[in-house]
């Protein structure tokens, strides 16, 4: 999925004084590494095309589809169909995914109740849509959307380590829940480049209402949640450039464990395996220093600190949770600045080595 992802936007624009072909197809080869699934393999099919009255167009920006497929070490198997789509030169984007995945994690526990590592095993597809529109086309810089998102997950719980905390029942999800809502989203830009920002900011706000939560073992649930994840990014010397990432994500109701505010991955948190730190609300500021070292060589230097909360303390300050690393970037394509990521990670009693496509923010 991390290089998927990573992998939306590849084709670069056309040059003014020509027009690209409406429809194309890449195939991709996909590898990657990361503490939650180990060595992972797959292929991947992307289609990159342009609408009809777009074609005319070099400054419509393409729409992208990739159809892929990774199984990892931990013996994991993800199917999955990201997408993108501008249409009408970018008055209207659309962007998600569609996807089916047998997975393995540990759970941690949650928030201040904190538990020895369970294992679970659990299947679920997923639906994520996001459908915007360009507003305020005259802002001076970037481009402003604004627009409806619906998100759906079945997560079938398969199993639970015997005895732990998942098993007991009192965990919300724990034994399986399925998830379905919607809400409403912001989207702003204004990055000089999308794989590797010099200047400018990106945030992504998002409000999810009242989405229905059903257990397997218990009665429906409703909750609500407010995200706002925005970067930016400073030029401090034509080789050194400064990126910022700030999250906070607060959520209001009950909500089942595996869609609660997080902490720990290879975006969030990098030397914490994924949802190590889980409760109702989270705030996150990271930090790189991104060094060009010789040619296609660059190296990066970063550090995170975050904090959780709930309904007693909306966040608790007085126990933040940091980590801190270096990396090396090897650029993979020179036009789009698209590198490969190749990063170190440590936190408290806690270490993360990543191996993917693109940068953590």
């Amino acid at each position: 999925m991390l290089l998927l992802t990573a992998f939306l936007g590849l084709t670069p624009l056309a040059p003014p004084d020509s027009l690209p072909r409406r429809v194309a197809l890449i195939p991709l080869p996909l590898v990657y590494y990361t503490p939650e699934t180990r060595l992972a393999y797959g292929a991947a099919l992307t289609a990159t095309l342009r609408f009809r009255r777009d074609a005319a167009y070099a400054d419509a920006r393409p729409s992208q589809l990739t159809l892929g497929a990774a199984y990892t070490q931990n013996r994991q198997l993800l199917l999955y169909l990201p997408f993108q789509l501008f249409y009408a030169r970018n008055t209207y984007y659309a962007y998600g995914e569609v996807g089916y995945y047998r997975y393995n994690y540990y759970f941690y526990g949650l928030g201040q109740r904190e538990v020895s590592r369970e294992l679970y095993g659990v299947n679920f597809p997923r639906v994520r849509l996001n459908a915007f529109r360009r507003v305020l086309p005259g802002l001076p810089r970037g481009k402003l959307y604004a627009g409806l998102r619906y998100q759906y997950e079945d997560y079938e719980v398969t199993s639970v380590a015997p005895g732990g905390l998942l098993a007991s029942g009192t965990v919300p999800g724990g034994l399986g829940s399925q998830l379905r809502g919607g809400g409403l989203g912001v989207f702003y830009d204004s990055r000089d480049n999308v794989f590797f920002p010099t200047t400018g900011v990106v945030a992504d706000l998002t409000y999810l209402h009242r989405n229905r939560a059903t257990a397997s073992d218990g009665p429906t649930t409703r909750f609500s949640r407010y995200v706002a994840d925005v970067s930016s990014y400073h030029r401090l010397h034509p080789h050194a450039i400064l990126a910022l990432n700030y999250l906070t994500s607060f959520t209001v109701g009950t909500a089942p464990f595996n869609a609660l505010s997080l902490l720990g991955g290879t975006k969030r948190l990098r030397g914490y395996y994924e949802g190590r730190f889980r409760d109702q609300n989270a705030a996150l500021l990271q930090s790189e220093l991104r060094l060009d070292v010789y040619r296609r060589l660059g190296a990066v230097l970063f550090g995170a600190v975050g904090t959780l909360g709930d309904e007693q303390a909306l966040l608790r300050l007085r126990a933040p949770k940091g980590a801190y690393g270096a990396g090396l970037r090897f650029t993979l394509t020179r036009r789009d600045h698209l590198n490969l990521r190749l990063d170190y990670a440590l936190g408290k009693q806690s270490t993360g080595f990543y191996l993917t496509i693109g940068e953590a923010f």
